[in-house]
């Protein structure tokens, strides 16, 4: 039998350049699209941080970490939009 929901963290690291305040809002748009699609269980926002190396010339990042349940086909979705989101620096989603 197939399983109907899996266990999921994603960790983001966006942009600075524009400020904090857009990086902020690129972490509640993918709140709302996890809880649209899902069920959010905890955002853990650890704010401003310094890269370990620099990342298309910025050396600050603002980090967020999800932690959510939905189905397996989501998170795919979810990394693609990741991926094609401007002021996404990284992003990876992992099964729990």
């Amino acid at each position: 039998m197939a399983k109907l929901t899996g266990s999921y963290e994603a960790i983001i690291v966006t942009s600075l350049k524009n400020g904090e305040e857009q990086a902020k809002s690129l972490v509640e748009k993918f709140s709302n699209m996890i809880s649209e699609n899902g069920t959010m269980e905890n955002v853990n926002e650890w704010g401003k941080r310094k890269l370990a190396y620099p990342i298309n010339y910025e050396t600050d990042g603002y980090y967020a970490v999800y932690t959510f349940t939905a189905a397996p086909e989501f998170p795919a979705e979810l990394n693609r939009v990741m991926g094609i989101t401007d002021g996404v620096l990284r992003s990876i989603i992992v099964n729990k």
